[in-house]
């Protein structure tokens, strides 16, 4: 139910949530869907407003980077309700809280009818209450901070002061907007009439940084968890030329990684403010001015305008003589804690904020914390620093969190670590007794929305008898992805692309995981193993209602299926180009197709978030995968036949073709088209300003390449001759668009650009048809329904697509006069025996290499005088094609 009265705001309230009108026209909140004026959110927040009603209750409000959600923060503070702010994530913390406060108006999903309102409070509400949040990022905690109307505005006055907001900032949110520090980044930029642009992508999805690039944002917000992404996705090699300054806070960033981002950005044009504060303190506390960060990484810096701070003495037994207890004054200092609800009828308990930080104040007057004094533990008489601790951890390579009490030190630890070393380090370096030494393994160490160690969390599990694993269970996907990659650092916090999975790797991985799971989860490529999960199973039947139910039900029980779109064309081309040959039927377009699916497979998996050097290496592997496979093949078949000449050994095939086309070069025209635009792009991407340059516009970039490429298709250029992977490169450019196509619109451009190049270009329809058919398919259709044994035979044969292409020539010859179907059946049998021995044969690829190009080099001196192809079978009427690039394309 709702209270629609009218209300003209003359309760209390916070003065920059009343004064939004002030800035016009201006834009307010940038969403995907459009934008929302100053002028027409201070409308929506009166609306809002007046649905509260004019008597002062206390409205309960889930916290999201959404629109409708900003307006009911906003109609509570400019009307005067006080707000409690909670996880709109996190069902159970909204539960206790509301169990534990019974708020008098709720807003969950629907902000326009709330769940719960009454028309008068059941609470006693202090007039200068106006908002509670949890503490430190805590989610549900019965204990919260009380924030009075002065606190809100006063933090926002200081923060846009030190920051200097203006009207024409940009800030892209990246944090929950029920954590203090992201909610100060909504106050002090609607303070100023900025821009705020509401995002809920992580900063290591490459859609978020493609939504900064497209609305030009200008700064933006993290934690020391948020900078281990950024290095993960490759930030220090980014272009963005609108990024005015980053901001850091919500636990210390190690020194050296405040030196390394405050040159970074030096260098860049953008400013790292490193900032030090507390919910109780409405967020912010000090910051360290940008000219200091690179000097004096170690410190919070000063205390932010309004504010001031100073050492309260610590006993005789706590600190150093020079450091005491960081004290805070200022007018954002919170009225004091809730804990239930007859407090929120309480005025100011406190005047100052005593941290429980150990600081010391440094001879440039910038501040410091060395120590907690809730960080201290005292186990046998020792008294131990818990964050020293983990700082030692750290050193000695593990990822760990350490809490305890006065009976056991608890050390959480990230991944899958030596116990017994763990015991043995932490015991010896601190003497105490392995048996009060509590060693605990994580996937994933637990932290709050904001960032920080969850650690009563980790208490909480350490203390939970470990339960039996249900055989619905996750498998262990992390073995899986180690053992399939090849990769034994392997960890939950990889994605397949983080491991360097690729379009080869891609199909056997994508059948494994779909065994596992019971399903195919989408992205799964790019989801960090963590996140992956089994199948939901499938709702009872009537029948099983009525009888026994099993105790675990197995989705994976389903013979029905789902197979990836590309995975399905490259194992549909291949089958296409070796019937075509055998001439078994005569549908060819399978090598235009495939030459489509490579470019959407390489901007898949190879134009990824990861840093420069990283994307150089993967492509680099792949490249040379291929090129170890070809190679050894075709140098095996120079040494066997006369079909080729050393120039086909090399894939240089076009550059050596002889003028009467004697010999078969042309037989792999579609490897070495392949291979030459993956070193050209290998090339290309090693130059720091390509890369950036990719990253920026990931979809303008081969859409432009795919325009130029029409000069070549449509031969252009008069009298040049051009060979087929110059003539063919735009349909790889157009598989390229095709994968970087983020939206409906890209994907209706690259569909219209095939459909307007194709045709004509063979004379043929039918061909053409298998082409944009193909193409047109991948771009719009992600997987396809099939059946497990049909998952397994395309999986293998689009994972040996290029090997069933090189080796088909020479496999169908001794077979096809006895059955062409047999010689089909037995291309395609040896081109999979041949992929699985090619990792084989990686290992000992220059052994191998340098032996068989020896005995090449000597075989040239003896080639007999007979002309190349002289003893190669002949062939059927029709097959053997000249050298010129356009009846190359019949190949």
């Amino acid at each position: 139910m709702s209270l629609l009265v009218d209300h003209p705001l003359t309760a209390p309230g916070v003065p920059f949530a009343r004064g939004l009108a002030r800035h016009g026209d201006r834009p307010a909140l940038l969403t995907p869907a459009g934008a929302v004026s100053y002028r027409d959110l201070a409308d929506r927040v009166r609306d809002r407003a007046a649905m509260l009603g004019p008597g002062r209750r206390l409205v309960l409000l889930a916290g999201a980077n959404q629109v409708d959600t900003i307006v009911t923060y906003l109609a509570a503070l400019a009307a005067g309700h006080p707000l409690l702010l909670a996880p709109a994530d996190n069902p159970a913390a909204l539960a206790r809280l509301t169990a534990t406060y019974d708020p008098d108006v709720t807003f969950t999903d629907d902000h326009a009818h709330p769940s719960q309102c009454r028309r008068r409070s059941a609470h006693d509400l202090h007039p200068d209450l106006a908002l509670l949040l949890s503490t430190s990022g805590s989610t549900g905690s019965p204990r919260l901070v009380r924030l009075s109307h002065d606190n809100l505005q006063a933090n926002a006055e200081s923060i846009a002061d030190y920051l200097g907001i203006t009207s024409a900032d940009r800030p892209v949110t990246t944090l929950p907007m029920h954590y203090c520090y992201g909610l100060s980044v909504i106050n002090s930029h609607l303070l100023r009439g900025a821009c705020l642009i509401l995002n809920d992508l992580s900063v290591a999805d490459a859609a978020f940084w493609q939504r900064v690039r497209d609305t030009g944002a200008t700064s933006f917000a993290g934690v020391p968890y948020t900078f281990d992404l950024l290095d993960r996705v490759g930030f220090a090699d980014m272009t963005l030329p609108t990024l005015r300054y980053v901001t850091q806070a919500g636990g210390r960033l190690a020194p050296e990684r405040v030196r390394r981002y405050a040159e970074l950005g030096r260098s860049k044009g953008f400013d790292l403010v490193v900032m030090y504060g507390q919910t109780e303190a409405t967020a912010r506390i000090a910051y360290l001015p940008p000219d200091l960060a690179e000097r004096h990484p170690h410190t919070i810096g000063v205390a932010v305008p309004g504010g001031s701070l100073h050492l309260h003495p610590l006993p005789d037994d706590e600190g150093a003589p020079d450091t005491g207890e960081l004290v805070y004054r200022g007018r954002n200092v919170m009225l004091g804690y809730a804990e239930r609800p007859a407090d929120l009828g309480r005025g100011r308990t406190i005047t100052e904020l005593r941290t429980g930080d150990i600081a010391r104040r440094t001879p440039e007057g910038l501040y410091e914390i060395v120590g907690r004094r809730t960080d201290f533990l005292k186990i046998f008489g020792l008294r131990l620093d818990l964050r020293q601790i983990e700082t030692m951890l750290r050193t000695n390579g593990y990822a760990a969190f350490v809490t305890g009490d006065d009976e056991r030190l608890l050390i959480a630890v990230e991944g899958d670590a030596d116990r017994d070393h763990l015991h043995t380090l932490v015991s010896r370096h601190h003497g105490l007794p392995r048996h009060v030494v509590d060693v605990h393994l994580f996937d994933r160490l637990p932290r709050l929305a904001s960032g920080k160690p969850d650690y009563p969390a980790i208490r909480a599990l350490a203390a939970t008898p470990p339960q039996p694993t249900p055989a619905a269970a996750s498998p262990d996907l992390t073995a899986l992805f180690a053992e399939v990659l090849g990769r034994k650092e392997a960890t939950a916090e990889h994605s397949f692309v983080d491991l360097g999975g690729d379009s080869l790797s891609y199909v056997e991985m994508s059948i494994r995981l779909e065994q596992a799971l019971g399903h195919l989860p989408p992205n799964w490529h790019t989801t960090p193993i963590r996140d992956l999960r089994p199948a939901p199973a499938p709702p009872p039947t009537p029948a099983q209602k009525e009888g026994p139910t099993p105790a675990v039900p197995d989705s994976r029980r389903s013979s029905r299926s789902r197979l990836d779109t590309t995975v399905a064309l490259r194992a549909i081309a291949i089958v296409l180009i070796v019937g075509s040959h055998i001439q078994v039927y005569d549908l060819p377009g399978g090598a235009h197709l495939l030459l489509g699916v490579a470019g959407y497979n390489f901007a898949r998996f190879q134009l990824t978030a990861a840093p420069r050097r990283q994307r150089i290496a993967k492509l680099a592997r792949s490249t040379s995968r291929i090129v170890l496979a070809a190679t050894t093949w075709i140098g095996a078949m120079y040494l066997l036949t006369d079909d080729y000449t050393l120039g086909s050994v090399f894939l240089a095939g076009y550059l050596t073709a002889p003028a009467d086309g004697t010999n078969y070069w042309w037989h792999f025209w579609f490897i070495e088209a392949l291979v030459y635009y993956l070193l050209i792009l290998l090339a290309a991407l090693s130059l720091p300003f390509v890369d950036r340059l990719e990253r920026r516009r990931p979809f303008a970039l081969p859409l432009t390449l795919a325009a130029l490429g029409l000069i070549s298709r449509y031969q252009l250029v008069p009298d040049v001759e051009l060979p087929t992977p110059v003539v063919v490169f735009w349909l790889f450019a157009l598989g390229w668009a095709a994968a970087k196509a983020s939206t409906a619109g890209q994907k209706l451009c690259v569909t219209l650009a095939i459909v307007a190049t194709v045709p004509t270009f063979f004379g043929d329809p039918g061909r053409e048809a298998v082409i944009i058919g193909g193409l047109l398919l991948m771009i719009w259709v992600a997987d396809l329904p099939s059946l497990p044994l049909l998952n397994r035979a395309a999986a293998a044969l689009a994972a040996s697509s290029i090997y069933i292409y090189l080796t088909h020539w020479q496999i169908f010859r001794p077979v096809d006069d006895i059955s062409l179907l047999l010689a089909l059946l037995a291309s395609l049998a040896f081109g999979v025996a041949y992929a699985m021995l090619v990792p084989r044969l990686a290992g000992k690829a220059g052994t191998v290499a340098v032996r068989w190009y020896t005995r090449a080099a000597h075989r040239v001196s003896q080639r007999r005088s007979s002309p190349p192809g002289s003893s190669a079978r002949p062939r059927r009427s029709g097959r053997r094609l000249p050298g010129t690039h356009l009846d190359v394309q019949d190949a």
